[in-house]
């Protein structure tokens, strides 16, 4: 038979004797003792009470655990994971979502036994102990389940300013870690399409340097992205026609299909490459763009391949699940796309608009000599800044070097305006007039980030530097005048932001440029700069287009 012996808690200190006396003046009682609050607050939520007794001269006491208790009916409805630890590490309380991370009960074991002994993986790899000396922490988890946690650790004082308990506050950002990993691994998959030294690839004929992109292409596809029907197809400029590249789970018709790079008749390929959009659809059998592509497809998703601001082709998946696809994956595809765009021009498939032999070997020599010349003025800029004022002889030597440097690439830009005229007057200097002879310092430790700068800002006039990382762009800086500043808000030295306020400070005239990647900003360099007077941030992979607004809007004074 169930008990039906009335149930009292008793809270009193370690020394206290109700507990005792009641036992002995009433033993038809079950009465259940506890000597603090926590310990009490667990009993009271676990276990059925008739009545509470509280040892103690503060007449709130009562008033107190009411409110607690309703501080715990709130805390249930957090998503956090919430847990109240002893100085011995052990839990003793929890809410609902802590729970559901344990797998059981959590109460009197040690708090990283009850998530399963995880991984601690930084910055702090001690929170509690550093809780207990006094300050809050803050480090992230990795469970056995592939589960990432972030955790912060804050202390709690008793009356008489001791630490006796900590409260640890545990946010499930797995879906952050994984999407910074993929994309991790996105780019990783880009430096690996077209991984061929220059010897090996003089070896290889064009067909076998088209057969391993490609076999990369769907390598990768399949282990990063898990797509199962996938088209590539490539745009010929001379024609307007999409030629397929590369095709896998589609019907030999549409395998076969002519398609044209225009928005109507042609389906959601011919529309993405006429308009350079990405498209979702999410329907097939509702989408009037759509033209049947995999047998049973039900969805599909499909962006364009851009090759610095023009689109070179088109990259399509499908699905037989509806709405199988969302932003995220659309946001992925469109920088893989990127990747294969890269690769593309690595491999010299892109053969619709060749230039003479003479504008080829001008932009070869400009492609070979540009990042080593930045090198040199970035050495060069380092020992100046090392010297000036010490040594006046090797000062002036320096200065001559980085002089000469600098006439290198402009040498090198007058030929090559001298033997493709047209280049000069084309529309992209008649559109962006205000670019032309602009001075811009590209700071970001990717190369393929610096190279792409010359690339790109070359063809409207500017003169580019880069550096590679925050010291090295804040000594050139120093050192140097330039008309604007494009730095990346993680460098392997220093965050984003303190590159931010030294740069406003060497360079108060220049316009700053924020470049970021999707993904976390544990720094939160953006909000911190943005109060202090940035104007300007571009998310990797950004349009050309964006860079040129940003450029040439006009800046807005900053006053420290």
């Amino acid at each position: 038979m169930v008990s039906q012996r009335p149930r009292v808690l008793v809270l009193e200190s370690a020394a206290g004797t109700v507990g005792n006396m009641l036992r002995q003046g009433r033993p038809e009682w079950d009465v259940v003792s506890v000597h603090d609050l926590p310990q009490g607050l667990a009993e009271l939520r676990n276990n059925h009470f008739d009545a509470l007794y509280a040892e103690s001269q503060e007449r709130s006491i009562h008033e107190r655990i009411c409110h607690l208790l309703q501080a715990e009916s709130v805390l249930e409805a957090l998503d956090e994971g919430v847990a109240l630890v002893d100085a011995q590490l052990r839990v003793t309380w929890s809410n609902a979502r802590f729970l559901a991370w344990c797998g059981g009960s959590a109460v009197g074991r040690s708090f990283y036994d009850a998530l399963g002994s995880p991984e601690t993986l930084g910055p702090d790899y001690s929170p509690f102990y550093t809780a207990l000396a006094g300050q809050a922490a803050t480090t992230r988890l990795h469970c056995c389940d592939n589960r990432y946690l972030e955790l912060r650790v804050t202390p709690v004082h008793d009356g008489q300013q001791r630490i006796t308990q900590l409260i640890s506050v545990t946010r499930d950002v797995t879906a952050e870690v994984q999407q910074q990993q993929k994309l991790d691994a996105l780019h990783q998959a880009g430096r690996e399409l077209s991984a061929l030294s220059p010897d090996e690839l003089a070896e290889m004929s064009v067909e076998e340097r088209i057969e391993l992109l490609k076999s990369n292409i769907r390598r990768f596809i399949h282990d990063l992205l898990h797509y199962d029907v996938i088209e590539i197809r490539l745009l010929d400029r001379t024609t307007g026609k999409l030629e397929p590249l590369l095709s896998e789970g589609m019907t030999p018709e549409a395998s076969r299909r002519v398609l044209y790079a225009r928005a109507e008749g042609n389906g959601v390929t011919g529309f993405v490459a006429a308009t350079g959009k990405s498209y979702l659809c999410p329907d097939t059998a509702v989408d009037p763009l759509y033209i049947e592509g995999a047998p049973g497809a039900r969805s599909s998703l499909t962006v364009p391949i851009m090759y610095q601001d023009q689109v070179i082709g088109t990259f399509n998946v499908e699905s037989p699940q509806a709405e199988a696809f969302d932003q995220t994956d659309l946001q992925f595809a469109e920088i893989f796309s990127r990747e294969i765009a890269t690769a593309l021009h690595t491999l010299e498939l892109l053969t619709a608009e060749k230039r003479s032999s003479v504008s080829q070997s001008v932009e070869a020599v400009r492609r070979e000599v540009v990042m080593p010349v930045d090198d040199i003025l970035a050495a060069a800029t380092t020992l100046l800044d090392r010297y000036i004022g010490h040594d006046a002889e090797l000062t002036e030597k320096l200065r001559q070097i980085l002089a000469s440097a600098r006439s290198i690439k402009q040498c090198i830009q007058k030929v090559g305006e001298d033997l493709t005229p047209t280049r000069s007057a084309g529309p992209d200097h008649q559109a962006h007039p205000q670019l032309r002879g602009m001075r811009i310092l590209v700071a970001d430790s990717d190369e393929r980030v610096r190279r792409s700068a010359h690339s790109l800002l070359g063809r409207f006039g500017c003169i580019v530097e880069t550096a590679r990382d925050g010291r090295e762009a804040l000594t050139m800086a120093r050192l140097g005048s330039y008309d604007a500043i494009l730095t990346d808000i993680r460098h392997p030295d220093l965050t984003g932001y303190e590159v931010f306020r030294q740069l406003r400070d060497v360079q108060p005239h220049a316009k700053v440029i924020f470049m970021t990647g999707f993904g976390y900003d544990p720094n939160h360099s953006i909000v911190k700069a943005r109060q202090e007077g940035l104007q300007f941030v571009l998310y990797k992979p950004f349009r050309i287009d964006q860079l040129l607004d940003a450029l040439e809007a006009p800046s807005t004074a900053v006053t420290s």
